[in-house]
């Protein structure tokens, strides 16, 4: 047994995200057969991520403020803390904080056979995506 190191918090990237994103990392694989992932994901009121996918699905658990949620046919789900949202592999998906309030969740999610491909990362959603206007 041991206690993990502490990571310092990081700024997500602008390729991936809009507006302001950190994250600090929880878990990450020690050994070749273990694949899970967890951090702890801050968004700025507003901010979002780009539309991605996960090879494996994610588990999203929102710890405080209001998140969105959206898929490619424009649904939108508002996730308050105390819920799990589920994305099921190879759905394309964006995340955000609501407008006015900061959110947080914790990310759970397995690495690929390739961890490259775990998340694959694609276009950013527009103002009128995440308003649910598209």
């Amino acid at each position: 047994m041991n206690i993990e190191p502490t990571t310092p918090t990081a700024k997500n990237p602008p390729e991936q995200f809009a507006g302001d994103v950190w994250v600090d990392p929880i878990a990450a694989p020690h050994e070749g057969d273990q694949r899970m992932t967890v951090a702890l994901v801050r968004f700025a009121p507003g901010a979002r991520t780009a539309w991605h996918s996960h090879a494996r699905g994610q588990y999203l658990r929102v710890t405080a403020g209001v998140a969105r949620f959206g898929d490619r046919d424009g649904t939108i789900i508002e996730v308050h803390p105390g819920q799990t949202l589920y994305t099921p592999p190879g759905q394309d998906h964006w995340h955000a904080a609501a407008p006015g309030c900061f959110m947080e969740h914790i990310a759970m999610l397995e690495s690929a056979d390739d961890p490259a491909g775990t998340t694959t990362w694609k276009e950013h959603i527009t103002d009128d995506e995440y308003e649910g206007r598209a």
